[in-house]
């Protein structure tokens, strides 16, 4: 008995340590997980970063777009300076292009004694149809107690033409092209009721000082000096619910290099100018989400505030240079291969090539649209542009090249306006089907006129024409968080 009691206690005890020994290994118990936690402080998408008080919204686009008509040129259309059309006043560059882009974005916020403090950048790829692969940002910008610094949108800009036009630069009259942005370093006031208003030092928009020749028409370089001073730009705007409206301006250096055929003298600086305003009205009365916009620029030596910076070209009668064996008709006949778009200016100032100072070019445009919701998954915009550009009789004479060109009827002076219309199709949320169709028209003062371009043995006849165009452009894009 005493031997079975004995045997069953240390079976016992042996069975206890046993438990105890395996306890003792058994992991500890995992501490709580950290689940990401939303941030509702700034709108949809944000969340905390674990372990601070950021919120942080990661987003971007892809685009996938295609187009004809811009004669090889998506960025600045058609009717760029140096487009070559043929004799039946069509473009001859390549009718189909195309370019895929992606962007990926990321918005960090977070409260201080300042206010929010934000940083914010897009970066991201681009493919086109001439091979060029491009890696870039077009925005880099901190905000904090009302300064904005860095890579941002022009505090100048108002209408957006890419919220209803993916035609973007090829029509730009606003600044505002959705593609790229500005250097600004701004302060923006705000006085409560929605009014507030913004003085900044930004990046020189600039699109170029003409230094004329005697020898040619308009064939001579464009040479700007270096950037001096930045550009000051200021504005005034009003946000309620009915929309919103903004009056602005901006003061810009203008400057050429040296005189031809010397290295002491130049012709100085001027200070060019622009205002503008614009005003958007919201029409919910017509179609939820439905809104007008319009915006009105004049700048005298500061064209890139009217006018797209890559310039307009003319069209003339001749293409090719002939050799310089040849002279008189035998060098016109082996040069008329085919028309030319090439001598349209805009310039922000012209210099001859002797002593005497700039001559500020004048310009002005205006922009409008309207956007309609037909229902949740179908819009339709219609939009439309026009610019003049102005030179004074000094400047045209000095681009015409010869007395002889301004009495045939030489002149720098231009219009360029069109129209046109998008609809979109949203077949499912945050993507984006649509088609943008725009017919655009240059028309210049030398419409007709024939005139003499370059020196002897090559020099030509040319006659200068009015040209427009159309173009249409697809475009598939899907959005996540932008």
């Amino acid at each position: 008995m005493k031997m079975v009691k004995s045997l069953l206690l240390g079976t016992a005890a042996g069975l206890v340590a046993m438990t105890g020994a395996q306890a003792a290994d058994l992991p500890v118990k995992a501490k709580p997980v950290q689940y990401v936690k939303i941030c509702s402080l700034y709108g949809a998408g944000f969340y905390y970063v674990p372990g601070t008080d950021t919120c942080l919204k990661i987003g971007g686009w892809v685009r996938v777009q295609t187009a004809t008509g811009y004669n090889g040129d998506l960025t600045a259309g058609p009717l760029r300076a140096g487009s070559n059309f043929d004799r039946i006043g069509g473009p001859i560059s390549s009718q189909f292009s195309y370019r895929i882009r992606g962007y990926i974005t990321a918005d960090a916020r977070s409260q201080t004694e300042y206010g929010t403090l934000r940083s914010y950048i897009a970066v991201g790829t681009s493919t086109n149809d001439a091979g060029a692969n491009t890696f870039n940002s077009n925005r880099a910008f901190i905000q904090l107690a009302g300064f904005t610094i860095g890579l941002a949108q022009s505090f100048y800009d108002f209408a957006s033409m890419a919220a209803v036009s993916y035609n973007g630069g090829a029509i730009n009259n606003t600044g505002d092209t959705g593609d790229g942005g500005k250097v600004v370093w701004g302060y923006t006031a705000r006085f409560g009721n929605g009014f507030s208003a913004t003085l900044a030092a930004e990046q020189r928009r600039i699109t170029g000082i003409n230094r004329g020749t005697t020898s040619a028409q308009i064939t001579a370089g464009t040479l700007n000096d270096g950037q001096k001073l930045p550009d000051l730009v200021a504005n005034l705007r009003l946000d309620q619910a009915w929309g919103s409206a903004q009056i602005m301006g901006a003061l810009h250096d203008v400057g050429g290099q040296y005189y031809a055929g010397t290295s002491t003298a130049n012709p100085g600086n001027e200070v060019g100018y622009a205002v503008g305003a614009g005003l958007r009205l919201n029409a919910p009365m017509i179609g939820r989400g439905d809104y007008f916009q319009i915006q009105a620029n004049w700048a005298r030596g500061a064209t890139g505030y009217v006018s797209h910076p890559a310039g307009y070209g003319w069209a003339d009668g001749y293409q090719g240079q002939a050799p310089a064996t040849l002279t008189g008709t035998a060098a016109l006949a082996a040069a008329n291969i085919y028309s030319r778009g090439g001598y349209g200016l805009v310039t922000d100032a012209v210099y001859g090539s002797a002593a005497g100072g700039l001559e500020l070019t004048t310009a002005w445009g205006v922009f409008g649209s309207f956007e309609h919701n037909w229902n949740a998954q179908w819009k339709t915009s219609l939009y439309g542009t026009y610019t003049n550009i102005s030179y004074s009789d000094t400047a045209n004479n000095i681009l015409c090249g010869s007395a002889a060109n301004v009495a045939a009827g030489c002149s720098n002076n231009f219009r360029v306006w069109s129209v046109g219309s998008r609809t979109a199709w949203a077949p499912v949320a945050n993507l984006e089907v649509g088609l943008d169709i725009i017919y655009q028209r240059l028309e210049t003062a030398s419409d007709g006129a024939t005139l003499m371009v370059g020196t002897a043995p090559q020099n030509r006849a040319r006659t200068f024409e009015d040209r427009g165009n159309w173009m249409a452009h697809l475009r598939v894009q899907r959005n996540f968080y932008p």
